[in-house]
């Protein structure tokens, strides 16, 4: 919720509820106007029932993926994820579906558990982007 939010208003909230969100939000692209819908999902939900999961997977065109790198089973879980992504999304097209992995908390390497290597080497076989970023900063 941080990063979206760092996102949209260009501001950073550090504690955010246990919620689940859509934005829309208007974003002008090589001089095209795209109409964003974000579809914010707290790590806590991600884990309910399949249906419920499906249902945002399916809704969606593309997928940002954000782990906290001080957060050791926030990565480990992407692997799953972006595989149940790939079987709804891709099983039905052909197409690719963009996926972009995310690590955030960058600020607070001090406390890093997880790489940026393991990130990028993640990425790299799972066929993603990658970033690492903070919100806070």
């Amino acid at each position: 919720a941080a990063l979206t939010v760092r996102f949209l208003t260009r501001r950073f909230i550090g504690e955010y509820g246990d919620m689940e969100f859509i934005y829309s939000h208007n974003l002008t692209v090589d001089g095209r106007e795209i109409l964003l819908h974000i579809w914010d999902v707290p790590g806590s939900q991600q884990a309910e029932d399949g249906s419920s999961e499906e249902k945002r997977i399916q809704w969606a065109d593309s997928f940002v993926l954000v782990y906290s790198i001080c957060d050791r089973a926030s990565f480990n879980i992407l692997p799953l994820k972006i595989q149940f992504i790939k079987a709804a999304k891709e099983g039905q097209s052909q197409e690719k579906v963009p996926i972009v992995i995310v690590g955030n908390k960058r600020d607070l390497h001090h406390q890093r558990v997880v790489s940026s290597e393991e990130g990028r080497l993640l990425a790299l076989s799972l066929d993603c982007g990658f970033y690492e970023v903070s919100a806070a900063e």
